[in-house]
Order: C-alpha cells, then structure tokens, then sequence
C-alpha cells in the first residue's frame, strides 16, 4: 500500500473483547487509520427482537468507550437483515440508533439496503450525518431466503446494474469522506470491475480522485 501511495481509510475488525482488544489497536497501527468498524457477519439473532438490540447496543457502546480511549472511532456496517426484519413496525437500525452512543458512526452499504427493499437513496438521506462512509457496488440487489448461506447474485461494475448512484450521492449530501468500491462475488476480472468503477463515479462526478 504504501508503495502505491494508498491510504487505509478503515478497518473491519472483531468487537474488541477479550483478545480482539490487542488485535484492534494492532490492526489501527499497522493499517494506520483510527476508523475500525464491526463486519456484523454473521446475522445476530438479537436483531429479531428489541430485547435483543439492546443488548447490541451495549455492546456496541462499550466498544466504542475502548476505540475512543485509545483514539480511535468505531463504527457499524450493514447487512440486509437490520433494516429487512421488522420489530413492532420498525427495522432493527431504527431502534438501534437511538440507543448507541453518538460517536458511533455507520459504514452504510448501499447494495444490502436495496436487497432489504429500501431505496438506498433514501436511507443514505437519513443516516448521511452520521455515516461517513459508503460501500459502493452494483448489481441485481435482489433478495432470497438463502442469501445468507449461498454466494449473492455476481455483482457488476459500479453503474452496470440496478443502482441510481447520482441519487445516493445527492442524498449523501457532502458527508461522504470515502466512497469504498466492494465486489462481494463477480463473475468478471474484479480487477477490471473496480477500474470501470472507479471511472464510472470520477467520469460523472460522484467522487474526487485524490490520487
């Protein structure tokens, strides 16, 4: 990376107890960023209930108290199924926002919000004060019960498939501090799949080239 001249603008890390606590501070140094941000993979049943989602943000919160005392920041990255699954009328990150500690910022991936049924658009307008970072990718976005035991549906370039990036990005509204290219499965050369992505967004304005 550092050959390249690449900046690391984050990491997904572990929840930092027991000996994932030395393992955060080793990933922050080594990649030297201070955003370390929980994958949330697998699917934690808790979400299925508000009981449950209380204790996450307990969690989440002590998490982030450990980040913020060794100057780092914590975050949260989203599948489909916390804003897919229901709980009283409500999907489990609307519940869940109001209980977290404020420093606590989102990693929103806008593929798995179409995937839930949402317009990415919309809740990237929501959520844009408090998320700083987007993953970025392209595809069909649709759902299936065994979606999380199978490979999604092969992805695309960035503007090659369902997603309405101009609308995120407006949405967005000047809060995005990194745009993060992801291909979770391709059938293409991912390699060339970034490029064309990366083009796609700097051709039509929707991210800067800080390289």
């Amino acid at each position: 990376l550092k050959s390249y001249g690449l900046k690391v603008c984050s990491v997904h890390c572990e929840l930092p107890f027991g000996p994932e606590r030395s393992r955060m501070l080793e990933l922050a140094d080594a990649y030297q960023c201070e955003m370390l941000i929980w994958h949330g993979w697998p699917e934690d049943p808790r979400y299925q209930t508000a009981d449950g989602i209380k204790q996450l943000a307990d969690i989440y919160n002590e998490s982030s108290q450990f980040a913020r005392q060794n100057g780092l920041r914590f975050g949260l990255h989203n599948h489909w199924w916390e804003f897919r699954n229901r709980i009283d009328g409500k999907y489990p990150y609307q519940i869940l926002r109001n209980l977290i500690d404020p420093d606590i910022f989102f990693e929103l991936d806008t593929y798995w919000l179409k995937v839930a049924g949402f317009d990415p658009a919309e809740v990237v307008g929501k959520y844009a004060a408090k998320a700083p970072l987007l993953h970025i990718k392209d595809g069909p976005a649709r759902f299936t019960e065994s979606l999380g035991s199978d490979e999604p549906e092969p992805m695309v370039a960035v503007g090659q498939g369902t997603q309405d990036f101009p609308a995120i990005v407006e949405a967005a509204g000047g809060n995005t501090q990194w745009m993060i290219i992801e291909m979770d499965h391709t059938t293409v050369d991912v390699f060339q799949a970034i490029e064309e992505s990366f083009r796609y967004l700097i051709d039509n304005k929707l991210a800067h080239n800080n390289y």
